[in-house]
């Protein structure tokens, strides 16, 4: 990283974080640690972000360690994989995630939510193992999104998941609507999935194994079951700030 947008402090913090919180790196680093490889792969997690822009981040990311460019030789683009170094920045990349869960409620009322980061962080999430045999292809629509990212096709077969703008020609085994803030308070842990569909918040039609297997192939947001993870720690800590409190 630029000395020049350094904090001037020989401080573990200060240093971290001239590495790890600059605009757009965390969110880098959240797909390289959900597993995105690809250059395309993980410009599909950040939409907003310009080309350009992350590749200087990758870039930045490289010369100070924390990610290695590989090359092989059947692949005409290179992976991005995180090093030893980079791979410790998991549990604080998660950790940050499931504090914006516990305390940033304005998330869900903002206008944030994008319908296609939403369906790509679903497409990586759903639990293959838990649908039929053979092709499966789900069809999601947003009523509330832009026309152009309204309709989305997911096609499951041999364990590969593909997600598609424009209609693969498949029967569709299972219709999925709802709208953009409905399937991401879903997604993150905000409202259950079961009751967003007893609410007739996310609508079913289709075919009834695949409506009553859902909470087992749809999976929530890898956030979202790290925050149960983190919550013990999180009880210990406030139990102990009101120990301090009281004392």
């Amino acid at each position: 990283m630029s000395t020049k947008s350094g904090y001037g402090q020989f401080c573990p913090v200060a240093k971290a974080s001239e590495v790890i919180t600059t605009r757009w790196t965390p969110l880098v680093l959240r797909e390289l640690i959900l597993g995105s490889t690809r250059f395309n792969d993980i410009h599909r997690g950040v939409p907003l972000m310009s080309r350009a822009l992350l590749s200087q981040r990758l870039k930045d990311l490289q010369a100070v360690g924390v990610v290695d460019r590989i090359h092989t030789p059947d692949r005409k683009a290179a992976d991005y994989v995180l090093t030893k170094m980079g791979l410790e920045l998991k549990p604080i990349i998660v950790a940050l995630g499931v504090w914006g869960q516990r305390w940033v409620e304005s998330a869900i009322e903002s206008n944030d939510w994008d319908a296609g980061a939403l369906m790509w962080d679903i497409r990586r999430r759903l639990n293959t193992t838990a649908l039929p045999d053979g092709r499966t292809v789900i069809h999601f629509e947003y009523e509330d999104a832009p026309e152009e990212v309204q309709a989305w096709w997911v096609v499951v077969e041999g364990g590969e998941v593909d997600l598609c703008q424009s209609d693969p020609g498949f029967d569709v085994d299972l219709y999925v609507t709802s709208d953009v803030p409905t399937m991401a308070s879903v997604w993150i842990g905000k409202e259950s999935l079961s009751r967003a569909i007893e609410d007739d918040h996310i609508f079913l039609i289709g075919d009834a194994g695949l409506r009553k297997s859902m909470p087992s192939w749809f999976m929530l947001a890898a956030l979202t079951e790290a925050r149960h993870q983190y919550a013990r720690f999180f009880d210990v800590q406030e139990g102990a700030t009101r120990t301090m409190v009281t004392q």
